[in-house]
């Protein structure tokens, strides 16, 4: 088994601080599902989130039309979320790395449980940053303290059970 890169808190901000806008490939047009919490999430943290999806394609998610490629999407964005299987990851970076010069791609990044190795070794030697299995928008919160907002390493919620006095 491959083990992933490590990425430094540093290494993702600076993704995080340079991305203003992001292609959502696998968002999804039904509210319960996890691509379009991370895409309004996302947009509310001023991000840009255009959504592709080939099954929706020319409707529209949370006010962004849909489109059913890379290559169709008319304007330019720096990242491209994968919210896709780790097989279908690899012709979604191979489309990424072919458009790149032309759309402003500089970061793929795949989705929790998304690897794909030698599809980030093509991307890494094609120019761009490689992120696997991590969640832009769970990076974001953690990255600027707002999971602690929700009792996350606050010392508030705990899985431990509480000891019970009879007294």
């Amino acid at each position: 088994m491959t083990t992933l890169p490590s990425y430094s808190n540093k290494d993702l901000l600076a993704i995080l601080q340079s991305t203003r806008s992001i292609a959502m490939v696998g968002a999804s047009p039904k509210w319960n599902r996890p691509s379009f919490f991370a895409m309004k999430y996302l947009q509310e943290k001023g991000y840009r989130v255009i959504p592709v999806n080939p099954g929706a394609a020319g409707k529209e998610i949370l006010g962004e039309t849909v489109y059913a490629s890379l290559a169709e999407i008319p304007a330019r964005f720096e990242m491209v979320d994968i919210f896709r299987n780790s097989a279908a990851a690899g012709p979604i970076t191979e489309e990424a790395i072919a458009v790149a010069g032309e759309k402003g791609i500089q970061v793929v990044w795949m989705q929790l449980g998304v690897i794909n190795v030698e599809a980030a070794a093509k991307a890494e030697a094609a120019g761009l940053t490689v992120v696997m299995d991590r969640c832009p928008k769970i990076e974001f919160g953690r990255l600027h303290s707002e999971l602690s907002w929700g009792g996350f390493n606050s010392g508030i919620i705990s899985a431990k059970r509480r000891r019970v006095r009879l007294s």
